[in-house]
């Protein structure tokens, strides 16, 4: 058995080059970066010089290589074509989010990967963050009691920008809902389990671009559970403190900072041992709570290591395309809901 998965690269420019690449698949040691495309063969040699590798000259040159999986994180509009030859090329695809344009696309992408027997994984790296894990973990214990209400939050400064493909729903699918707000439900959905329904409102608020730059999602879980997810292109980075927020009958745990691309954040659980009896004077110590700081994973290198694993392993990817699937669902019932102005079932 190989001791390194050889990667190529569709899309290198963007995320890939200030994230994926360098703490990733470089960083990983089962992985090894073989050859790279992006449709900018400017930017596309800046990074294979930059990273000591190949650039190849098209799709079929890069899939002609000899490289065992695909990290694709071309715009958003592209994933099907490019998911597609990956798998007519009988190579494993780790895919941004979101995998298609619509259900449909994921659908049929997942289909195409599976008759040619490879591997197709979902680049939800957020799953990764070691302190999501350790709330997932408490969660599972039942330290929280019963699930009331949770919240995450994902915003940033992204004023309008020639060629943006993130801006224009042509090419992006969306927004701040598609682009922010998928990590954002996918990981409620990680915490609470499934939404059964979903409300949600969008729309432009400071920027005029055509893709919306607000948007706030309402979910009703199949527990019973409540739960918001915010995602904003039009609130300033420094005001923004991507807010992650699990309330249960027995405790909470409330976090900044870890929904995001950074490896920490600040977390504090907030548990009781019984739910005790009503306080009228409803105290509260805003000191409390005990510090969850697990040690820091880089959540590109979990990422890249653990789909390389899978493959090295021929198990199934932690994040698979099930998971891409599903969130694509989620952020089609919510833009019907925006559309209609009502409610809608997932």
């Amino acid at each position: 058995m190989p001791e390194a998965v050889r990667w190529g690269v569709i899309g290198s420019g963007g995320i890939a080059r200030r994230r994926t690449i360098p703490e990733g698949i470089i960083a990983a040691p089962n992985a090894r970066l073989a050859a790279v495309f992006d449709i900018d063969p400017a930017i596309n040699r800046e990074v294979a010089e930059q990273f000591g590798t190949s650039a190849a000259e098209s799709i079929q040159d890069c899939l002609a290589r000899e490289i065992d999986a695909v990290y694709i994180a071309s715009p958003a509009n592209a994933h099907f074509e490019h998911a597609m030859a990956c798998a007519a090329a009988g190579k494993h695809v780790l895919c941004e989010k979101p995998l298609g344009m619509t259900v449909a696309e994921s659908e049929a992408m997942a289909n195409a990967a599976c008759k040619a027997g490879v591997l197709f994984g979902t680049a939800l790296m957020m799953r990764f963050h070691s302190q999501h894990l350790e709330a997932k973990r408490l969660i599972e214990q039942g330290r929280l009691g019963k699930i009331v209400y949770a919240r995450a939050q994902l915003s940033c400064w992204y004023p309008p920008i020639p060629g943006a493909w993130r801006q224009d729903t042509a090419s992006g699918g969306g927004g701040s809902l598609m682009d922010m707000g998928g990590h954002c439900m996918d990981l409620l959905e990680t915490f609470l389990g499934p939404a059964a329904r979903v409300s949600c409102f969008v729309r432009n608020t400071v920027h005029d671009y055509k893709s919306e730059d607000s948007a706030v999602a309402m979910l009703e879980f199949a527990s019973g559970a409540l739960g918001t997810a915010d995602t904003f292109f039009c609130i300033t980075d420094e005001g923004s403190r991507n807010a992650l927020e699990l309330h249960g009958s027995m405790g909470s745990i409330v976090a900044e900072g870890t929904l995001g691309q950074a490896d920490r954040g600040r977390m504090t659980a907030i548990l009781k041992e019984s739910a005790g009896g009503y306080e009228a004077g409803q105290v509260r110590d805003a000191a409390g709570g005990i510090d969850i700081s697990p040690t820091p994973v880089n959540m590109y290198l979990a990422e890249i290591e653990s789909f390389s694993n899978s493959i090295l392993a021929g198990s199934e990817p932690a994040v698979g395309v099930e998971a891409g699937i599903r969130s694509q669902r989620v952020l089609a019932a919510c833009y019907e809901s925006a559309r209609t102005g009502r409610a809608v079932s997932v």
